[in-house]
């Protein structure tokens, strides 16, 4: 049996670039003691990926040249040398990018196919649900009231801040997104109260046009000219909570930082960077509150699709694009 799997050949510069990626044919894994074979159905490509292609010191250690690459995956258990997960079981881990994995029985989780669609554990039940839970409740400290800003608000983890921000008593949801088709889904699908197309004009003009009493908490997707424009229409004792810069990632010289900080002192306010993997301990709480919402159509989700392992990489490179509303999931 063939395996085919992604991996990294070189170090991309600027852009990613197909030639620094290959599609490799290799033996099926055979799972060792305590480990489960997973024959993945679903993987997920996300923006934090690219970070990973470089060599540069950050917060997850750099893929390795010439072997295969990791992300979020959830599949069917085919093999198992392990007790509490059986054949037949399905089960979410974190070996992606391939179509058969060997995984240790501890670092994989079991899901219930039953409950929710196996997809939806990489995205709106998933990390992805829980970044935005724990960015917007946690690291923000919404409050009832509040005026919210989302960038990248038709992504899969923007669209989940603005629909926890309504239920959980903002008064006003602003997001940006990069075409008329993903704001009129923000406004008409998602509920939020207003929505531009960044690509329309200076986003701080749109922002304020948007919330003309300024805004209370801003979830950053984005970086650059957003966060600029969000320190800007930033009221007093107002919070940034900065979860991604996807606007930056393929800069090759470092991006000027916004020209406005000293807002921050006039505003009491406050900016702090923050990732999923040290809010964990939100995850029951998480899928006690959300998982109810999803089932009841209170939080709305939609996925971009692309069938195939061989697609993977068209996949990514489109997340970096903006080519997915939602999560961008790859069905095998």
């Amino acid at each position: 049996m063939i395996n085919r799997e992604w991996h990294l050949l070189s170090r991309p510069v600027g852009w990613p670039k197909p030639e620094d990626f290959a599609l490799v044919e290799t033996p099926v894994p055979t799972p060792g003691e305590g480990q489960v074979l997973v024959r993945n159905e679903y993987l997920s490509v996300d923006p934090y990926m690219r970070g990973r292609m470089s060599a540069a010191k950050s917060y997850a250690a750099p893929f390795e040249l010439d072997k295969v690459m990791q992300g979020g995956a959830v599949g069917e258990v085919v093999a198992s040398n392990a007790e509490g997960i059986a054949v037949g079981d399905h089960v979410l881990h974190f070996f992606g990018w391939r179509e058969y994995a060997a995984v240790d029985a501890k670092n994989a989780v079991k899901v219930d196919p039953q409950a929710a669609p196996l997809s939806t554990y990489l995205g709106v039940l998933g990390m992805t649900g829980l970044t935005a839970y724990a960015g917007l409740l946690r690291t923000a400290s919404l409050k009832e009231g509040d005026v919210v800003f989302v960038s990248g608000a038709a992504g899969a983890v923007g669209s989940q801040v603005g629909q926890i921000a309504k239920l959980k008593g903002a008064s006003r949801v602003i997001g940006s997104a990069g075409s008329a088709e993903k704001v009129r889904l923000l406004t008409e699908e998602y509920g939020f109260d207003a929505a531009f197309n960044y690509k329309d004009g200076p986003v701080s003009e749109q922002l304020r046009a948007a919330a003309p009493d300024g805004i209370d908490v801003y979830f950053d997707n984005v970086g650059g000219e957003h966060l600029e424009a969000a320190i800007g229409s930033l009221n007093q004792g107002g919070r940034i909570a900065v979860c991604g810069m996807i606007s930056v990632y393929n800069n090759t010289e470092p991006a000027p930082g916004p020209r406005n900080l000293a807002r921050l002192i006039q505003t009491r306010g406050r900016i702090e960077g923050f990732l999923v993997g040290d809010h964990y301990d939100l995850q029951p709480q998480f899928v006690q509150e959300v998982g109810p919402w999803v089932a009841s159509g209170a939080v709305k989700y939609r996925e971009t699709v692309v069938e195939g392992i061989e697609n993977n990489l068209e996949a990514f490179l489109g997340v970096l694009r903006g080519d997915n509303t939602g999560k961008m999931i790859v069905k095998l």
